[in-house]
């Protein structure tokens, strides 16, 4: 593989070809040269089914001390960039494979995308999802028009039944791989950047094992402009990417997590070709803390009323940690990818990133068991304009002297400077007052 521009020196010898093994019923037959040419045709054929997503001015611009514009993918149908393209996939298939229908498997925005969009084109489609998945998910998929199917109860059981269903149906078993259709498609959003936001600087994507919207996207805004900066971000729990282009392969044995909220995060490096690409023609790829990806979640819904997964935010996320100050000033776009944070990890993550950026805090002291101890602490953090959350009192299990009462309080303050004015106008008063530290 490999993709051919006008930017020849740049990009000559990207992705040579990567023999594929013949037993792999998937996409790999359809792995052609990419050129941008490719990316353009993939456009304007997939322009009529999928959204072309804004790309706004940020009002965090200012606190990062840049211009900052959102590339908001999660708008998508299925709330994912995926569907990109899984569109151009799909419709590019032959005639009588159409007919015959399409099977995936497990619980992921690729497979969300395929639900929906072969079934707007009339192509049969049946996902195979482990026990574990959650019904929330199930019923989205299945709403989206695909047969589900619930099969064993670990991700490898789902694609191991998969593979078998499709070479005895002669369905086409498709997967996340970097063939040179899906990574056109999914080119297509550095196109829509380059042409909504004039005279850009930088472009931040998400990384990880996943780089096929880095990779593809990459190819078409340095035929456009070599000069723009390229950023893959990563999850530093999760290097996948920086290890793999440090091995010059991809890394098979890297640790990854199942758990739902990393979702493509923390997946493994899929394809050469990608990765190839990424080191070729990337400028740079950094690595942030789960910490920073909970704040980016807070900031995008507080700021731009945006509900994101940690995909979706871990661009946002470098930002946030202060990895690319060189961009200080300059004019940046950040792609928002992903929207499906699932209701329970949302509330959780609102609650966790709320306590990192200090706006959170719980403290405890032992007070007199007298009437009118507690409303007099009650009256400070009223006169310092703390929201009282939670409050308890613990009168048996005190280790102090008797007729005391441990009182515990949770409460919300502006930012961190308000935190520490509160801390010192308790300790003032009550010196012995313990703060629960994150």
């Amino acid at each position: 593989m490999k993709i051919v521009s006008r930017n020849e020196e740049l990009l000559r010898d990207a992705l040579p070809r990567i023999p594929q093994s013949s037993s792999r019923s998937s996409l790999s037959s359809y792995n052609k040269l990419i050129r941008f040419e490719d990316i353009s045709a993939a456009a304007f054929k997939i322009q009529c089914g999928v959204q072309k997503t804004p790309c706004m001015y940020s009002r965090l611009s200012k606190q990062y001390g840049m211009d900052i514009y959102l590339k908001k993918e999660f708008l998508q149908y299925t709330g994912s960039v995926k569907e990109r393209g899984v569109l151009y996939l799909l419709t590019s298939l032959p005639q009588d494979q159409q007919r015959k229908g399409v099977i995936v498997a497990l619980d992921s925005n690729f497979s969300m995308a395929v639900a929906y969009h072969a079934s707007e084109l009339r192509i049969p489609v049946f996902v195979i999802m482990s026990t574990s998945t959650p019904p929330a998910r199930v019923k989205m998929c299945r709403e989206y028009g695909a047969m589900v199917i619930s099969y064993g109860t670990t991700a490898k059981d789902s694609q191991t039944h998969a593979r078998r269903l499709a070479q005895e149906n002669s369905y086409l078993y498709l997967e996340e791989e970097d063939s040179a259709l899906y990574l056109s498609g999914l080119g297509t959003v550095g196109l829509e950047v380059y042409e909504q936001v004039p005279k850009l600087d930088a472009v931040i994507f998400p990384a990880g094992g996943h780089c096929g919207l880095l990779a593809g996207s990459a190819a078409a805004l340095k035929h456009l402009n070599p000069h723009i900066s390229v950023i893959g971000v990563e999850s530093e729990s999760f290097p996948v990417l920086q290890q793999s282009l440090k091995a010059g392969h991809p890394i098979e044995d890297q640790a990854c997590s199942n758990h739902h909220f990393y979702g493509d995060v923390s997946g493994l490096c899929f394809g050469s070709n990608s990765l190839q690409l990424t080191g070729k023609l990337v400028d740079k790829v950094v690595a942030v803390r789960e910490e920073d990806i909970l704040i980016s979640i807070l900031r995008l819904l507080e700021y731009e009323r945006a509900t994101v997964d940690a995909e979706g935010a871990i661009g946002l996320a470098a930002l946030v940690a202060g990895k690319l100050p060189e961009l200080k000033g300059k004019r940046v776009a950040v792609v928002i990818c992903s929207g499906n944070l699932e209701l329970h990890l949302l509330q959780q993550c609102v609650a966790r990133a709320l306590t990192l950026d200090n706006r959170v805090c719980r403290f405890s002291l032992v007070l007199s068991d007298c009437p009118g101890d507690i409303s007099k602490l009650l009256e400070i953090l009223a006169r310092e304009e703390a929201r009282v959350l939670d409050i308890k009192q613990e009168r048996a299990f005190v280790t102090s002297e008797l007729f005391t009462v441990e009182v515990t309080c949770t409460v919300e303050t502006r930012d961190k400077i308000h935190t520490a004015q509160l801390r010192n106008a308790l300790l003032e008063r009550y010196p012995t007052a313990a703060w629960t530290e994150r």
